[in-house]
């Protein structure tokens, strides 16, 4: 019987030597593993058992993982308990998953002695037990009725972990009564008892005068000093332990290796990296998992990856440390790559990583992935995990999917803060300011408390002069609470008053700030910007100079706008190169910006090569540039070098490429154009579509610009309006109202805009009656007329000569009439030779502007022409009195000026 199993497993060791230089590494085995748990399940006897253990741990087959817990698992089922407890003690295999296993069977067998020595045993190897373990062993010290030592040093850790402090301290009391509080079984669970409560001084008394310090004890008192977030004090004690001669085990390294990410030193970590080398450790799981984590949130994801790819065995919190650490360092893609390499490594994804793949969508905006994601934890039960869902709500949010967040969020079972701060900053994000501040009111109404991040996220939505008062209720509600010292929360109010054009409260909580970080600075700073205040931004510039703090990209990027000399832009430029700022770019662009506002393109130039050229909106500004120059011809070159590179052109390059067709006035280059935009796949761009039916228009064919405005898939009220307007261009008013109506009868209401478009046309088309009607519909649609809509309908009744009726509307213009209105129906009267009006007009002109000259000259030749002299006479009386002279005329023919 037991020939046929030995006889297999010589020849499986066997064939690993053959097959594997280094046999003793069975980890990597799996067939073998398999073949070897076949071979045990074999055994029929007790008698097979006894000379296969002695063969597995002559081979050391006995330390695989699978190998063990089979073979345990055998000797309980064949009545061999005794062989059970003998081969766990000759294994090293000490796995929480092999612990809870022996722990059951011996309890269901009532060998309570034996349940406490193997979870002492396993104590003592640095192998914790777990909330399964925990029930089976305080059965255990019920039924022995024996409250010695071992058994407060089981009951002691489970009201510890249970949070019951008051208890664990009344057990502490009776160690002393008993006179066991200095023996070292009890010592370490003392040590964490306290420090869990937050008493690291006894904690550290307890350590200081305890008989013997083993390595548990030592291993206590470093996990005590990382609990309380000592973690100097912590590679002290690691330090203080290695001095005293003794060898740290697998705890050791687990609770020292986290303290390293906490206080951002990779040197502390790569010491204890080999300190876990010299000690034969770092191959290890969990103490190679702990390193992986600790080299990947330091920024060293090549040495966390090398760990990873050596390490010969994995479990599932190894997999989703490196996942995280893909997260982490950006590294979005490779992260989601290592989820399926970890299924097909036969690991099932977890609540961890879900969260970890959510985490890479939502930063990738990859939908169709996350929503996968959120299928397979609705399907694996982890959606009800509540960091999983507020991770969701994060993902949609992130992928502008704010509806399908809204949904999961009102299913939700379980709402925390984080929930509604998520759903909240997911409404501002997205524009739904109204629905953010409902969400606010109702998270108040069901009694969930407001905190900083909760106004953080709702106050950038408060951007408008209309929201101050919102604002300033969440403001009172930060100082009743006493968050005002928060730096985030005090810049996010500075902003917010600045944007609600309250400048002056922006002020003074900016030198109410005790420290004020660069943020700080860059808020109040944006808001003059934003409010055109160019002497207050220099002023602060200059005090954020003086002040010792370094200005970063953003902070240039608000200040060039404010430079009103050319030499304050270089001065500027000089400091971003000076300081490496200049590598950014935006701050590139806004500089481009800054020099074509100086008509300076050559250093427009300087300023795009010193970029690389390996941005599009470098490109774009460039054209922007070179066509506010008047360089048309040069921005066409500029897009062919372009389309020679392997940058994409964007929307915004389109539209500059138009703007530098209109100077060339080329219906030729016009259509080749739209070709482009046509064979890009730019055209159902509703704004680059308007653009193309205004440049035909504009070149001179109303036939092609129908065509385009046609052809379009979506219009909106601009497009309705360029077309008008060109339609008023090629002076065909009777077109540009006819279209007017297809427009309301489309649904779409005519604007401003539109409106004036369809003025204009009728302007230069003569239709006076029309004109006055939609003036009139104008009016009966509630849309206020602006200077310009009065200047064309004023133009057209001057120059048909319905000069009162123009003077009528003229009186009741809001606010009064302007002098450019006056001057322009007073040019009116002289051509009708209408001399009484023009002599009120006149008069009102010289009332507003006594020391404009052209006014006196156009009055008096209209009552010259007129024949009135006597009035034309005082007219230049007046100019003499007032030492007024006619601005002299100059001839372009002869060259001649007139006097």
């Amino acid at each position: 019987m037991v020939s046929g199993p030995l006889q297999s497993l010589f020849r499986l060791r066997q064939l690993a030597k053959l097959f594997h230089p280094y046999y003793s590494n069975f980890t990597t085995l799996s067939p073998l593993e398999s073949r070897i748990r076949s071979t045990i399940k074999l055994c029929k006897r007790f008698e097979d058992l006894k000379p296969l253990d002695s063969l597995l741990i002559v081979t050391g087959l006995i330390d695989l993982k699978l190998v063990i817990t089979e073979f345990i698992q055998r000797c309980f089922d064949l009545g061999s308990p005794e062989l059970a407890l003998s081969t766990f003690c000759g294994s090293r295999n000490r796995s929480l998953l092999l612990q809870n296993l022996l722990i059951k069977r011996l309890s269901n067998l009532g060998l309570y002695q034996d349940v406490i020595f193997v979870y002492q045993t396993c104590r003592l190897s640095g192998c914790p037990g777990g909330d399964y373990t925990f029930p089976y062993v305080i059965k255990a010290c019920s039924a022995m009725r024996d409250p010695n030592v071992s058994t407060l040093a089981i009951i002691v850790p489970v009201c510890t972990r249970l949070g019951l402090l008051h208890l664990s301290e009344s057990l502490h009391g009776y160690a002393v009564k008993c006179g066991f509080n200095r023996d070292e079984l009890l010592t370490p669970a003392l040590i964490s008892m306290h420090a869990n409560g937050g008493d690291i001084c006894a904690a550290k008394h307890l350590f200081e005068f305890s008989l013997t310090k083993n390595v548990i004890v030592w291993n206590s008192m470093i996990y005590a000093y990382t609990q309380s977030q000592s973690r100097e004090r912590a590679f002290e004690m690691f330090s203080d332990m290695i001095c005293a001669d003794l060898r740290p085990n697998i705890a050791t390294f687990v609770s020292v290796i986290p303290c390293c990410e906490k206080m951002n030193s990779i040197c502390h970590g790569e010491c204890l990296h080999g300190h876990a080398v010299k000690y034969g450790l770092d191959k290890q799981v969990s103490v190679a998992t702990a390193l992986i984590s600790m080299y990947a949130k330091l920024g060293d994801i090549d040495s966390a990856i090398h760990i990873f790819t050596w390490m010969p065995q994995k479990n599932q919190l190894t997999w989703n440390s490196i996942i995280s650490g893909y997260v982490h360092n950006g590294l979005l893609q490779t992260s989601l790559d290592a989820v399926c390499e970890m299924q097909l490594a036969g690991f099932r994804p977890d609540s961890v990583s879900i969260i970890n793949v959510l985490s890479a969508c939502s930063e990738k905006e990859s939908f169709f992935l996350g929503k996968s994601a959120h299928a397979i934890s609705i399907r694996k039960g982890f959606d009800s995990n509540i960091n999983v869902s507020n991770l969701l709500l994060a993902f949609y949010s992130n992928c502008s999917q704010v509806h399908s967040s809204r949904k999961l969020f009102d299913r939700m079972a379980n709402k925390n803060t984080i929930s509604w701060n998520t759903m909240i900053s997911g409404c501002v994000y997205d524009g739904q300011m109204e629905k953010a501040t409902a969400l606010l009111w109702k998270m108040q109404q069901e009694g969930v408390q407001l905190d900083i991040v909760t106004l953080v996220g709702i106050l950038p939505g408060y951007n408008h002069p209309r929201d101050l008062l919102q604002g300033m209720a969440l403001h009172g509600y930060a100082l009743r609470f006493g968050w005002t010292s928060d730096g985030t929360l005090t810049n996010a109010l500075i902003s917010m008053y600045c944007n609600s054009a309250d400048t002056d409260s922006a002020t003074v909580l900016f030198h109410g700030l005790k420290e004020k970080s660069l943020i700080s600075w860059n808020s109040l700073i944006t808001g003059y910007r934003c409010h055109k205040s160019q002497n207050e931004v220099m002023l602060l510039f200059r005090q954020l100079v003086d002040d010792d703090r370094r200005p970063n990209y953003i902070t240039l990027l608000n200040v060039l706008p404010a430079c009103c000399k050319l030499l304050h832009g270089k001065s500027i430029h000089a400091y971003a190169i000076r300081t490496g700022a200049v590598q950014q770019t935006p701050l590139l662009t806004s500089l481009i910006s800054m020099y074509s506002k100086y008509k300076n393109v050559a250093s427009c130039l300087s300023v795009f090569r010193a970029g690389g050229k390996w941005n599009i909106s470098l490109w774009n500004s460039m054209m922007s540039a070179l066509i506010e120059a008047r360089e048309a011809q040069r921005a066409f070159a500029f897009f062919g070098e372009l389309l020679q590179t392997e940058l994409e052109v964007d929307h915004i390059t389109i539209l500059s490429l138009v703007s530098a067709c209109i100077p060339i006035d080329s219906m030729s280059v016009t259509n080749s154009v739209l070709a482009f935009v046509i064979k890009a796949g730019f055209f159902s761009d509703t704004t680059i579509s308007n653009a193309l039916v205004d440049l035909c228009a504009k070149c001179g064919d109303i036939s092609m610009a129908r065509s385009v405005f046609d052809t379009m898939v979506k219009k909106d009220a601009v497009s309705w309006s360029v077309m008008i307007n060109g339609y008023g261009l090629h002076g065909d008013g009777d077109a540009a109202i006819f279209l007017l109506t297809q427009m309301e009868n489309s649904g779409i209401q005519p604007d401003a805009i539109t409106y004036l478009s369809v003025l204009s046309a009728c302007s230069h088309a003569g239709l006076t009656e029309e004109s006055k009607t939609i003036f009139s519909s104008m009016l009966f649609h509630g849309i206020q007329p602006t200077m310009e809509h009065y200047a064309c309908i004023l133009d057209l009744l001057g120059r048909t000569g319905q000069l009162h009726e123009a003077y009528a509307i003229v009186q009741r213009f809001p606010g009064g009439p302007s002098a450019s209105m006056l001057e322009s129906l007073l040019g009116a009267c002289r051509v009708h030779g209408n001399a009484k009006l023009g002599g009120k007009i006149g008069e009102l002109l010289i009332e507003m502007d006594p020391e404009n000259s052209e006014v006196y000259v156009m009055l008096h030749n209209i009552y010259a022409d007129a024949g009135r002299w006597h009035e034309a006479n005082k007219i230049r009386i007046e100019m003499e009195e007032r030492k007024l002279k006619k601005m002299p005329g100059f001839s372009l023919l002869e060259g001649r000026t007139y006097k």
